[in-house]
């Protein structure tokens, strides 16, 4: 196991770490969280940079780049703040990677190299008021109606709703009870029946848009089916790759938090001393630093597994679940660290906790995850449903 990084992964770290200096992300992560504007300036960077879909085919318009890559990219970002990091996960190891893994050549033609530029992105849209955790539960239904489909339902909580161009929408395609009905089906924004419900205003991850998605009777060409009913495997393999960029948005908040206490740690004095010198916070700061790498193994192992393609369920699962907790524990000991201040919006660590919050909830419970592992680990599925 070779736990170096190459020359080429060493400059990506570096870039980005200058970039972040220089344009000073450190403010514009402050601005974000208070004003809740997505910096949607960025994308053009990031497109010169070749860091929209850069890890997606190149023979597709992508840059072909390892998924290990993605994760290192993130994880520097989201140090300054997961909204900062947000478009180089979306453009990723978010939905549209299911197009470039499943798509046909023409979906791929038309998506991927607007994405790469930043002129496109596609949003994931899954959990409905009634089926979050239970994903086979979803009611959103595509009706065949000669070349297209007719599609009805409602989404909820949906990352990028109301801003992105297209929406991968997890829908029945069929009548086929259970998880074998479900298929995927593009869905461009501007498509007559299509609305968006109000902007959540959530606990942290401010800026980053959310909403319901309402569909009431949108007529959806059938050349824009991915994902087929009875290939609801490949859906959800995708899915293992995008809790991969789950988890290293858990690095870099961590990561960001562990920097910030650190170098309070060393600026502020009690009883005319700076605080490093105290063992109780010297405890706090190495705890921090045992966890997040910890958290990092796990995550380069998943990603690094994945190469191109998809890392195993175990592994993606079992880096998610660690991960976010570690990034929970991690910004909490963060505020601990800074005292009174942390509790103040004025200095980071107050957002960062909040931030770290939302990823055990988002792409898949730790709860949920457990169970996945448990049936890994026993060889026997766990169905959770009443009399099973």
């Amino acid at each position: 196991m070779d736990f170096n990084f190459s020359d080429e992964q060493n400059m990506l770290i570096d870039t980005l770490r200058t970039m972040g200096e220089r344009e000073n992300f450190k403010e514009l992560a402050k601005k974000v969280d208070e004003t809740g504007e997505f910096p949607w300036e960025l994308l053009p960077k990031y497109a010169d940079l070749g860091l929209l879909g850069m890890s997606l085919s190149e023979e597709n318009g992508g840059g072909g780049q390892p998924v290990i890559n993605t994760v290192l990219a993130i994880e520097e970002l989201a140090k300054f703040s997961p909204m900062i990091a947000a478009p180089i996960f979306e453009s990723n190891v978010g939905p549209v990677r299911v197009v470039d893994m499943f798509g046909t050549e023409e979906q791929k033609k038309a998506i991927i190299p607007k994405v790469a530029k930043g002129e496109y992105s596609v949003s994931v849209c899954m959990t409905e008021p009634e089926a979050g955790s239970d994903l086979t539960s979803l009611t959103t239904k595509a009706m065949s109606d000669g070349d297209h489909y007719i599609l009805n339902g409602t989404k909820t909580f949906i990352t990028g709703g109301g801003h992105a161009s297209h929406y991968m929408v997890y829908c029945r395609v069929d009548d086929t009870p259970g998880y074998k009905g479900i298929g995927g089906l593009l869905v461009e924004k501007d498509t007559p029946g299509f609305s968006f419900g109000k902007q959540e205003v959530f606990m942290g991850l401010r800026g980053m848009p959310s909403c319901d998605l309402i569909f009431e009777d949108v007529k959806v060409p059938k050349e824009n089916l991915i994902v087929k009913a009875g290939e609801f495997k490949n859906l959800m393999s995708t899915f293992d790759v995008e809790r991969c960029g789950n988890a290293a948005m858990c690095l870099g908040t961590a990561g960001g938090a562990l920097d910030a206490a650190k170098a309070y740690a060393q600026e502020r004095s009690a009883f005319g001393r700076p605080i490093c010198e105290f063992q109780a916070v010297q405890f706090m700061i190495v705890d921090m630093a045992m966890k997040l790498d910890a958290a990092r193994l796990l995550v380069y192992r998943a990603a690094t597994s994945a190469g191109r393609g998809f890392p195993s369920i175990y592994e993606s699962a079992m880096a998610k679940c660690y991960a976010n907790e570690m990034a929970v524990d991690v910004t909490g000991s963060a505020m601990q660290v800074f005292g009174g201040y942390g509790y103040s919006a004025e200095f980071p660590v107050e957002r960062m906790a909040r931030d770290a919050r939302a990823w055990g909830v988002a792409g898949g419970t730790v709860q949920m995850l457990r169970i996945t592992m448990a049936s890994l680990l026993f060889g026997r599925r766990f169905d959770q449903r009443k009399g099973k």
